[in-house]
């Protein structure tokens, strides 16, 4: 007797569909969120369009699926922000490039780091790293990152490690 597959297959598109529509609601969540860090970044002369954010909210989706991660509820693309938006380093124009960067080395590094960082230590670790010795460069930036990752592998804790005076 031949088993009727329809049901079966009628099952996986209905579970991709539900799925799609699970990442859409969040992205849409997501920008929402980043729409609404603009009250505070504002002051900063720093202010992202709808446009802008959903792209955000797309670059987090990327880069969780591109590190094989998974994240309940917003993430931390909003915290970035409010994290990052007071830096001397980040004007109008390169504001969006930047928190694109942001975030796909922040996924990047809690890999890196297995995990041994929280996310509120990582954040600031980033943002005291790009202020000072990077001096907003995000190039120095993923280095001294890579180097946190090495004294992590070998032991060491985010509050052990030292950045570097000055990477340029």
């Amino acid at each position: 007797m031949k088993k009727d597959t329809r049901n079966d297959t009628n099952n996986r598109y209905t579970g991709f569909a539900l799925a799609a529509m699970d990442a859409a609601l969040a992205e849409r969540q997501v920008t929402d969120q980043i729409l609404q860090c603009n009250e505070v970044t504002e002051k900063y002369g720093l202010i992202l369009t709808e446009h802008q954010a959903l792209s955000l909210a797309q670059t987090r989706t990327t880069s969780l699926k591109e590190n094989r991660r998974i994240e309940f509820g917003s993430g931390i693309v909003d915290k970035l922000i409010m994290e990052f938006c007071d830096s001397p380093y980040l004007s109008q124009e390169n504001y969006e490039d930047t928190l694109h960067e942001l975030i796909s080395l922040f996924y990047e590094m809690k890999n890196l780091t297995e995990d041994r960082v929280s996310d509120r230590d990582l954040m600031e670790f980033m943002k005291q790293a790009f202020d000072n010795g990077c001096r907003g460069s995000l190039e120095l930036l993923s280095g001294e990152a890579m180097r946190l990752s090495e004294h992590i592998h070998c032991g060491g804790t985010i509050k052990t490690f030292r950045l570097k005076e000055t990477a340029i």
